[in-house]
C-alpha cells in the first residue's frame, strides 16, 4: 500500500514541482547554486575482531528498475518514475531478503578539483519514510546542478526490507537495529549492556548478535573503506534537529533544524564514523517519519547543508594540501 508521507496536496505539490525542475534555480551549474549565500535561499572491516561476512541473502533482486518500483509504490511523495529516472546502479550490496541496495555516484568532473567526498545516506530506519523521500529530492538536484564541486556518493536507502514490507518497521529482517550494529571496541559488552538496562531489552533497538552481523552495515562499512569520505550526511526522523558526531565545526544550524546533540550510542554509525574514525557524522532528524517537509523547508536544509560543505570541507582541504606544501613528500 503506498504510504501517504506527504501532507500538502496541490499547492505543495505545485511548489514541488517549481523546486525539482530547477526553474527557480537560475544558476547554470551546481557551484552557483551551492555558492548561494544563505539569506538568498533560506578501516578496515578487518580491524574489528567481531566483524564477519554475513551469510549470502536469499531470492535477490532481478534488477535497480524493480527495486525503484517497489520504492515508487511505497511512498506517496515519490512520483511515478522518480526513482527510476535517478538512474541508480547496483553496489553489489544486498539487504538479508535479497533487496539491492542502490546507489549513485556524482563524480569528479575534468574542469575541476572537488572540495570533498560526501557520503548521503537515506533510510537507514525503514519506518523514517521521510529520510527516502527528501534523499531522493536532493538527487533531482544534484542530476540537474551537480558541477564537480563535491564527489557524491547517495544511498537513499539502505534498509530496503525494512520499509518495503507491508507494515514498515525501523529494523532490517533479521530485527536488528542496523544503526546499533557497527563496531566499537569491547563491542559485545557495550552494546549489551545499553541494549539491556537502557532500552530494558527494546526489540527495536536489538544490537545484533555481532558487530556488522547483517549484509546492510557490512556493506556500508566496506564502502566507507573503499570511498573515504571526508563526511556523511544520513538522514533519520523525527526528533527534529540536528546531531554530530566527530571533529569540530558542527552545522550550528540547517533550514529550521537547530544543533542539538543527541548522544552517540553503542554500535551507531556516527560512533562508528564520527568517534573512531573522526570522519565527521552530519545526521539530519527531520520532524516527522511519516511526512516531508515543505518544499521551502526541503530547499532550505539542502543550501544550508552545500554551505556548511563548502566552508568546512574547502578549509579542510587547503589545510591538508598547505601541509603536503610544507612536509617532504
Amino acid at each position: 500500500m503506498k504510504r501517504p508521507d506527504l501532507h500538502n496536496s496541490l499547492a505543495s505539490s505545485a511548489m514541488t514541482f517549481l523546486l525539482f525542475t530547477g526553474m527557480p534555480i537560475q544558476a547554470a551549474e551546481l557551484d552557483e547554486w551551492e555558492h548561494r549565500e544563505e539569506d538568498t535561499a533560506q578501516s578496515a572491516v578487518a580491524d574489528n575482531n567481531h566483524a564477519h561476512t554475513p551469510p549470502e541473502p536469499s531470492n535477490p533482486s532481478k534488477s535497480a528498475a524493480s527495486e525503484c518500483r517497489r520504492i515508487e509504490g511505497k511512498l506517496a511523495s515519490i512520483f511515478q518514475n522518480e526513482c527510476l529516472e535517478r538512474n541508480l546502479v547496483i553496489t553489489g550490496g544486498v539487504s538479508v531478503n535479497g533487496a539491492l541496495i542502490l546507489y549513485k555516484e556524482y563524480p569528479p568532473l575534468p574542469s575541476r578539483s572537488p572540495h570533498g567526498r560526501v557520503l548521503l545516506i537515506g533510510g537507514i530506519h525503514g519506518d523514517e519514510y521521510s529520510s527516502v523521500s527528501i534523499v531522493f529530492k536532493w538527487m533531482k538536484i544534484l542530476d540537474k546542478f551537480h558541477s564537480g564541486l563535491f564527489h557524491w556518493h547517495v544511498v537513499p536507502l539502505l534498509n530496503p526490507d525494512g520499509l518495503l514490507r507491508e507494515k514498515s518497521q525501523r529494523m532490517n529482517a533479521n530485527g536488528v537495529d542496523l544503526n546499533r550494529n557497527f563496531p566499537m571496541p569491547d563491542w559485545d559488552t557495550e552494546t549489551a549492556d545499553y541494549w539491556l538496562h537502557r532500552t530494558d531489552s527494546d526489540p527495536r533497538r536489538y544490537p545484533g548478535k555481532s558487530a556488522l552481523s547483517e549484509p546492510e552495515t557490512h556493506w556500508l562499512a566496506r564502502e566507507i573503506e573503499q570511498f573515504n569520505p571526508d563526511v556523511i550526511v544520513t538522514v533519520h526522523a523525527p526528533h527534529g534537529v540536528v546531531d554530530y558526531d566527530g571533529p569540530k565545526n558542527a552545522p550550528y544550524r540547517l533550514g529550521r533544524l537547530y544543533l542539538s546533540l543527541i548522544g552517540t550510542y553503542p554500535g551507531s554509525l556516527g560512533n562508528y564514523a564520527g568517534i573512531q574514525k573522526h570522519i565527521p557524522v552530519v545526521t539530519i532528524e527531520l520532524p516527522y517519519a511519516g511526512s516531508m517537509p515543505t518544499s521551502t523547508e526541503i530547499n532550505n536544509i539542502w543550501v544550508d547543508l552545500v554551505n556548511w560543505l563548502r566552508r568546512n570541507l574547502g578549509t579542510q582541504i587547503r589545510s591538508v594540501e598547505k601541509n603536503q606544501e610544507t612536509e617532504p613528500s
